[in-house]
């Protein structure tokens, strides 16, 4: 059987989602325990690669298990959120199709990035604490927003080159609530330091240290090097994955 787990995390004290050599990860500190548990080696596949800091308020890795044992029972789910670290937390566990894939079978992810505008002791490992005097125009941060719908290529704001860096963003919007700025985005895809390169620069937009026609020519010239700065990791969640609602099975 093939089974989606839904998982939440605060990624301030691993160093990314993918296993690594030396350091740890929300990958090999799930995949622990769940062999733990099953007395087999469970190895994961997640929806995606969150680095260093950043969190996820959802994710969704799949694994395989030729069991008959049901694994998506409140028991189990209990069972296993009690083996991980209180920063890792299993919403559900779900049984889907065969061959259904958690990273290429998705359809879009949803992101936010979080500023507080003021300094916050609580909110210093989740968020970008802005403290500069210079202040940031949220109407211009909403044009630049807006922009963005219209293009596709994103290589000015990858760290990383593809052959395709081709994104269909669906949704881009600055919203200030209670002194902390949230930028929402949602897309088919994202490239790697994407959304944290387009805070950087959105930001400087922001800042009126570039103008909308210099935020323009930046996305059209698709080079890395002309873009503004990367926000900080730890302001950036993974918020939402959506999957076609046929790869889900119920339970017999």
């Amino acid at each position: 059987m093939r089974f989606f787990i839904e998982i939440s995390y605060k990624g301030s004290s691993f160093f990314g989602w993918q296993i690594q050599k030396k350091n740890m990860s929300i990958q090999e500190t799930i995949e622990t325990c769940l062999s733990f548990l099953l007395k087999i080696k469970i190895k994961i596949i997640g929806a995606g690669r969150t680095d260093t800091g950043v969190h996820a308020i959802q994710m969704f890795a799949h694994f395989d298990l030729t069991t008959h044992f049901d694994l998506t029972t409140n028991h189990f789910k209990s069972k296993l959120n009690s083996f991980l670290p209180l920063n890792i937390k299993i919403i559900n566990i779900f049984y889907v199709k065969k061959n259904i894939h958690a990273r290429f079978n998705a359809i879009s992810r949803v992101y936010e990035y979080r500023i507080s505008l003021s300094k916050d002791p609580f909110l210093f490992k989740t968020s970008w604490q802005w403290l500069s005097k210079n202040q940031i125009e949220l109407k211009i941060l909403k044009k630049g927003a807006n922009i963005l719908k219209k293009y596709k290529d994103f290589s000015s704001f990858c760290k990383e080159k593809y052959k395709k860096n081709l994104c269909e963003i669906s949704t881009a919007k600055w919203i200030l609530k209670k002194n902390i700025l949230y930028f929402r985005i949602e897309a088919n895809r994202f490239l790697r330091n994407m959304v944290r390169s387009l805070v950087g620069t959105l930001i400087e937009l922001g800042r009126k240290q570039i103008t909308i026609k210099d935020f323009i020519k930046i996305i059209e010239a698709k080079n890395r090097n002309l873009a503004g700065i990367t926000a900080p990791a730890k302001g950036l969640f993974l918020i939402k994955i959506n999957y076609p609602l046929n790869i889900f099975l119920k339970k017999n």
